[in-house]
């Protein structure tokens, strides 16, 4: 683990994210053979302004600990106040900079292989801006807890922290409240029927671009337009990643299915088409998959 900077506290020691100390936390050690690891968390007291045209490429969770700022992305503005806080997918387009005198903040940023799949599974199919109460101590503080345990013992493994990252996603869940009046994912209701569709036909071969359209009454085109706005990518591309993910489910289970009635189950008449996909997508064929985890 690479530290840049801390400063390091007596066990039982609070912390106080307002003293005026910035706190960044870099694992560098085996955290990647974890199926969802911290890549970095900190505070920043005096949050700068950043412009990511190509995006972090990790999952990157931003929220306001004190003052307000600016979230650009999609191309929609999103305020950031206290008690709010936004989910990045990697590799979107974004940037944000501070809306008062001051804007401190607190972030995490996540991967690993099973990353995509959990936050899928928890409901967060995209970039997504969240509210909580203020009476959610839980999830108000939990980045705090985590940056005390970090200070206060040598957690090189990131075991200790991929735990709290999880309990972290699960707190989000319990408490977190979209923005039902943001114009940024406004469209998300128009895309969430297929959504739901798309996870109980996926394994349907027949299914491609034109029956997606169908199912919302639209042009290819138009559904091309809303994945891009939502997930940064087309339909059909997400249609692909979502049959990698459940390919990927299936190749790590305990049955150790063959692979081609894995590619059969996940939407694929021919094995050879699945494994040429799926090594172009995850760097390893379906076998290297499957020793690998």
């Amino acid at each position: 683990m690479r530290v840049n900077p801390t400063n390091r506290l007596g066990r039982g020691n609070p912390v106080r994210l307002s003293d005026g100390r910035q706190r960044h936390f870099l694992f560098t050690g085996a955290q990647p053979a974890l199926p969802i690891y911290v890549e970095s968390i900190g505070y920043n007291p005096e949050q700068e302004s950043i412009d990511r045209e190509e995006g972090y490429p990790c999952f990157h969770w931003l929220e306001t600990v004190s003052g307000e700022g600016i979230v650009e992305v999609a191309g929609q503005r999103l305020t950031l106040p206290p008690h709010t806080g936004i989910l990045l997918y990697p590799h979107i387009k974004h940037s944000y900079r501070k809306a008062s005198d001051e804007w401190s903040t607190s972030y995490i940023t996540f991967d690993g292989s099973q990353a995509a799949p959990m936050v899928t599974s928890l409901g967060f199919r995209h970039s997504e801006w969240f509210k909580w109460e203020q009476e959610a101590s839980e999830l108000s503080g939990h980045l705090t807890r985590m940056l005390v345990a970090i200070e206060t013992a040598d957690d090189r493994s990131g075991l200790d922290a991929s735990s709290g990252l999880y309990r972290f996603l699960l707190l989000l869940k319990k408490y977190g409240q979209v923005s039902s009046g943001s114009s940024l994912f406004q469209h998300m209701e128009r895309l969430n029927p297929l959504l739901a569709w798309l996870d109980s036909n996926y394994s349907d071969p027949a299914v491609g671009l034109p029956e997606m359209a169908n199912q919302l009454n639209v042009s290819a085109r138009y559904l091309n337009m809303l994945f891009r706005k939502a997930f940064g990518m087309t339909a059909y591309t997400y249609l692909i990643q979502l049959r990698l993910s459940k390919a990927k489910e299936l190749i790590s289970g305990l049955e150790r299915k063959p692979i081609m009635q894995i590619a059969q189950e996940v939407g694929y008449r021919d094995a050879s088409h699945f494994i040429s996909v799926f090594r172009k997508a995850e760097g390893m064929t379906p076998e290297q998959f499957r020793k690998l985890h």
